[in-house]
């Protein structure tokens, strides 16, 4: 089983916080349509005797695309590639596109998950992020949703300057107000070269707060739980039989195409990604060339990989996986680095397998960095 990961490089207008790949000119959306779909069947035969279980459209925004430019793409699959009967297929969107008569529209097609980037239900919060939409139309489109499809996820963003425990506590509420099965949730993280950078250094905008960030993740956790959702990946949260397949899939180690400009795919020993820009993808596709560079994963990669995935979810790290695919060396090394970190509470092994704990889980990341074998 493997997957169709498919970029959508466009955006109504740059989030202050955002470093994903996308344009806000819409002018070659028609050639990107077309470029995308050569895309599909150029590379039809790269995941040979593998069946697809998920199609995932991300993004930039997905949903600036129309229901038919959406099922064009959709149709380009199922004409190039072994598709199961019944696959997760997933779009992201705003709620600024999501007017009622749109959600109608893509519940009759063969999308039938919703991801939806709502981050804040505070008006602040919205301005301070730069986000397209408003409070009231993420609660709109959520009540309309809702009525459409019984698979939604909602996005959320914890840490933002001034956004008090109290009124995260709420934001939480409010989400799980509409009755949805899934929210996936994020630290507000300063990249570099994004205009959030670039107004925190200028004083215009308060820095993040990792205290409080690390706060308010406690807080997801524990809100959650109340509801039965499980807390099945660092960044995710969902109800028993609504966990996100596609992402679960990245996770695992499980192959996937990654189709569109800046799109990362894996085929099991090999990453590759195509490249960054949205003129010279099309350019290249046009002329029947694959704008992609390439990585063979060693050994130590494929360790420091699964490390670095596992150590994220409720399926941990199994230490007999890392005796059987990477060998007694590793095993002593993984053993021997995660000793400080048990002896901390930050880690813990049952039945063989090394996982985080609840006070692990906010760290898990420089946890896994430390536990990397550097050649």
């Amino acid at each position: 089983m493997s997957g169709i990961y498919i970029h959508i490089p466009f955006c109504k207008q740059a989030c202050f916080y955002c470093d994903f790949h996308f344009s806000t000119s819409l002018k070659k959306k028609e050639e990107m349509i077309l470029s995308l779909v050569k895309e599909i069947e150029i590379r039809k035969d790269e995941l040979q005797n593998v069946t697809i279980e998920t199609i995932y459209f991300g993004g930039g925004t997905p949903s600036v695309l129309s229901v038919d430019e959406i099922q064009v793409l959709i149709d380009a699959v199922y004409r190039n590639h072994a598709v199961i009967k019944n696959p997760e297929i997933t779009l992201e969107a705003n709620p600024d596109d999501l007017s009622e008569e749109k959600i109608i529209a893509l519940s009759k097609t063969p999308i039938n998950r919703l991801s939806i980037g709502v981050q804040s239900f505070f008006e602040k919060d919205l301005k301070l992020m730069n986000r397209a939409h408003n409070a009231n139309e993420a609660k709109n489109c959520l009540s309309v949703a809702i009525r459409h499809f019984s698979n939604i996820s909602v996005d959320l963003i914890y840490g933002i300057p001034d956004c008090s425990n109290k009124e995260w506590k709420q934001n939480i509420q409010t989400a799980l107000s509409y009755g949805i099965s899934h929210i996936s949730s994020y630290a507000l993280t300063v990249e570099p070269k994004t205009a959030l950078a670039s107004l925190i250094k200028k004083g215009k905008i308060k820095n993040v707060d990792d205290d409080k960030a690390q706060e308010q993740f406690y807080i997801l956790i524990e809100e959650l739980s109340k509801e039965n959702f499980v807390h099945y990946e660092l960044s995710n949260f969902g109800k028993e039989g609504f966990f996100s397949k596609n992402n679960s899939s990245y996770w695992l180690g499980k192959p996937y195409l990654g189709i569109g400009p800046s799109a990362h795919s894996f085929n099991g020993k090999q990453r590759s990604w195509n490249v960054r820009n949205n003129t010279k993808y099309i350019k290249a596709i046009q002329e029947d060339s694959l704008p992609i560079e390439s990585e063979t994963l060693t050994k130590t990669d494929g360790y420091n990989e699964y490390i670095m995935t596992g150590l994220r979810t409720i399926w941990g790290v199994s230490l007999d996986k890392i005796e059987k695919d990477f060998g007694e060396k590793y095993l002593f090394y993984l053993k021997k680095h995660s000793q400080k970190f048990i002896k901390q509470e930050l880690l813990y092994i049952e039945n063989q397998i090394l996982k985080t704990t609840k006070k692990g889980k906010f760290l898990s990341d420089g946890i896994s960095s430390d536990l990397f074998m550097i050649n």
